[in-house]
This record gives structure tokens, sequence and C-alpha cells, in this order.
């Protein structure tokens, strides 16, 4: 809820005691300061622990491998804030790969690995009732040996939501890749609230990671609607 704010307020921004002073479209107003997601909160701070010992780590190698690593990272690139392309430092290429073999269960690679590329999943069916909730992909890649699966979702959003792509956070433990049906709704709802009639759509992306190199696929996207 919005409230206007008294002249006390004039040149105030920011949140204090449970409230936030703002300004919008030349107006200035004071609104209940949100409390986020528990759980992305705690998805948060978790990437943000292993990048912290990640770079950690980095200081800890040798002048060769550092070396290594910032040759690689010239033939690489990155995007800024603004989406424009940029170079990236060893340092960069090291945490981003890194972080994916780490999140796979794997141990941070010392030295670079050989960069190939991942190819990006194929297109999923979602099923989302009272009971179920899955996702099976159409096809699967020829070789699936050092691939996972990474399934992403937003927690339930009401239907006037067109777009929660952007609120999607890793819902389970990486997935190795199957022709069948794979089951979310036990770690979805141990994770959010299981979605209902005045909140049915649910956001979800997936990715392939290469447990090998930490290398990530592109994302695919898709929504699932509870049925009844």
């Amino acid at each position: 809820m919005k409230y206007t704010p008294s002249i006390a307020f004039d040149e105030f921004a920011g949140s204090a005691k449970g409230v936030t002073a703002a300004k919008s479209r030349g107006r200035k107003y004071i609104r209940n300061k949100g409390g986020g997601n528990p759980s992305n909160s705690a998805s948060q701070s978790e990437i943000k622990a292993i990048f912290r010992q990640l770079a950690k780590s980095f200081k800890s190698l040798t002048f060769a491998q550092i070396t290594a690593w910032n040759t690689l990272a010239q033939t690489q690139e990155g995007r800024s804030t603004l989406g424009s392309r940029a170079k990236i430092s060893g340092l960069n290429l090291y945490l981003r790969l890194n972080h994916w073999a780490v999140v796979c269960g794997g141990n941070p690679m010392t030295t670079p690995p050989m960069l190939s590329g991942v190819e990006a999943p194929s297109e999923a069916t979602l099923t989302l009732t009272d009971s179920a909730f899955t996702l099976t992909l159409d096809s699967l890649p020829d070789n699936v040996y050092d691939l996972k699966l990474i399934v992403k979702a937003s927690m339930p959003q009401s239907n006037g939501i067109s777009d929660a792509y952007a609120r999607a956070t890793i819902i389970t433990s990486p997935l190795t890749p199957v022709d069948t049906a794979i089951d979310l709704k036990t770690d979805y709802d141990a994770k959010y609230e299981a979605p209902n009639a005045s909140a049915p759509k649910v956001f979800v992306k997936w990715f392939y990671v290469n447990t090998a190199t930490g290398e990530k696929s592109g994302e695919m996207m898709g929504l699932a609607t509870l049925s009844v």
C-alpha cells in the first residue's frame, strides 16, 4: 500500500522501520517495505557463498594457472548490465564455469577446460495439477554423459501475471536428462507453496550444464498452468 507523505519526507528516499520513501513520476510516496520471498533470499545467499569461496580459491592458484585462465578469457565474452558485449577477465571465467561445476556436485577446476559449447535442451511438456507437476523433454542429445539438467521456476503467480521468468530460481538438485516425465512437485512444494486457483501459473526455465567444463547452455522457457 502507498501513502502520500507529509512535507517532512520531501527529500527523503530509502527504507526504515518497515516503510520505504520513494519518488515516481515526480510524486513522492511511502509504501510498506517489501520483505521479499524467503526462498529466493536463501537461494541468493547460497549463490553468493559459492562465489565468495571461489573468489578466495582463485587467489591460491599458481601464476601459471592464473595466466592460463586469463588467456582463455581473451577468447570469451560476457554482457554488461546494459546488454552490450564485453570482454571478461580470467577471474570472471573461473567464477562462471566453476560456479556450475560446484552446483552440480563437482570440485573447482584449477586449470581451464577445453570449451566446446553446450546445445540447449529441447522443448518440453509441462503438466501441473493438484497432485502432479512434471517436465517431459521432447528429445535428448545423443550423449548425456556429462550433462545435468537445471530447472528453475517462479513461485505461483496469478492469472494477471504474463511474464515472471525473471523470478524463476532453481527448485531441485541438478537432474540427469531422461526421456520420461521428471517429477518436480515434491521439490517445488518444499520450496514454494503449491499453486492454487488464485495463483495457478508457474513460469519455468530449463537448461543443461556440462559438468566436465562448467559450460551452460541457452535457456528454454515454458508456462505451467494449474489444471483441475
